[in-house]
C-alpha cells in the first residue's frame, strides 16, 4: 500500500513515515524540501500516483491571522484535488482539540477552515484532534517570555507526547476511513504554568513563570475546557514528568 505523508520531514511525519515503513508500508514523505509543495502544487500530482492514504501533516510557516488561513485554504485544496485525481481512497489530517472552542485565535479558525474543506470534498476521511505536544514546551515559553519572566495561563490543558500522536495516526491509516474525528490527549491534565515550569527548572533557566488566567495562548484567553480532550478521547500512555527526563527532549 503507497502512502503519502504531507509535512513528512516534521516533527510527526518523520516518525510517521518510519513507523509505516517498519510496517513494510510503501511510504513517501512530501514537503518542499522533497519537492513536493502544497501551496504551489509543484510535484504534487507526481508524488500521489498510485497512493492510496494520504496523512496530512503539514503547518503553516506563518501563524499570522491571514497567513496561515491562507495557507490551509491553499494547501487543502490544491491537495484534495490533487488526491480526487490520483483516486485517493483515505485522507488523514491531523487536526487540534479544542480547536472550535477558541473562536478568537486566528490560528484555531485556520484549522476549523482545513477541517470544512476536508468535510465538504468528499475524499472519504478521518480528522485526528491531538491536544498540545510535549515538545511544545520551549516554544509555549519563548512566546510568554517578557524579560525575565513568563506569564503563563493557569487554565488546564491535557499535552502529549508526539509518540503517542504518531502511533494514532498510524492505526488511524491502516484502517478505514471514519469520515469524522477521532481525539487523543495526554493522559494527565495539568496548568500551562505549571507545565512551563518544570521545563525551565529541568533547563536550569531562572526565569520566573506567573500564572495568569488572562494570558494569551495564540491570542486567545483559555479556561479549563479549551485544550482538554473530550471523555471519548484516546489517552496516550506517556506522562509529561516521565518524557522530560528523558535525555535529549528538552530543546
Amino acid at each position: 500500500m503507497k502512502i503519502v505523508v504531507i509535512g513528512g520531514t516534521g516533527l510527526i511525519g518523520s516518525q510517521v513515515v518510519k513507523k509505516l515503513k517498519d510496517q513494510g508500508h510503501e511510504v513517501l514523505a512530501a514537503s518542499p524540501e522533497t519537492g513536493v509543495n502544497t501551496i504551489t502544487g509543484e510535484g504534487l500530482d507526481e508524488a500521489l500516483k498510485g497512493a492510496e492514504k494520504v496523512i496530512d501533516v503539514a503547518n503553516s510557516p506563518s501563524f499570522e491571522d491571514n497567513a496561515v488561513m491562507e495557507f490551509f485554504k491553499t494547501s487543502g485544496h490544491h491537495l484534495l484535488a490533487a488526491e480526487a485525481k490520483a483516486g485517493v481512497k483515505h485522507h488523514i489530517a491531523l487536526s487540534i482539540a479544542g480547536a472550535d472552542r477558541l473562536p478568537n485565535s486566528g490560528y484555531m479558525r485556520a484549522k476549523l477552515e482545513q477541517e470544512k474543506i476536508i468535510r465538504e470534498f468528499g475524499i472519504p476521511y478521518t480528522i485526528l484532534h491531538s491536544t498540545q505536544f510535549f515538545e511544545f514546551a520551549g516554544g509555549i515559553v519563548a512566546e510568554a517570555a517578557a524579560g525575565n519572566i513568563d506569564r503563563l495561563s493557569s487554565a488546564l490543558f491535557q499535552p502529549i507526547a508526539s509518540q503517542d500522536v504518531v502511533n494514532a495516526l498510524v492505526d488511524i491509516t491502516v484502517k478505514g476511513p471514519v469520515n469524522g474525528i477521532v481525539e487523543i490527549g495526554g493522559p494527565e491534565k495539568i496548568s500551562m504554568a505549571e507545565f512551563g515550569k518544570k521545563y525551565l527548572y529541568l533547563k536550569k533557566d531562572k526565569r520566573e513563570v506567573i500564572a495568569d488566567s488572562n494570558a494569551l495562548y495564540f491570542g486567545t484567553i483559555l479556561n479549563d475546557q479549551s485544550l482538554v480532550a473530550s471523555q471519548n478521547a484516546r489517552i496516550g500512555s506517556i506522562r509529561y514528568d516521565d518524557w522530560i527526563r528523558i535525555p535529549g527532549n528538552l530543546k
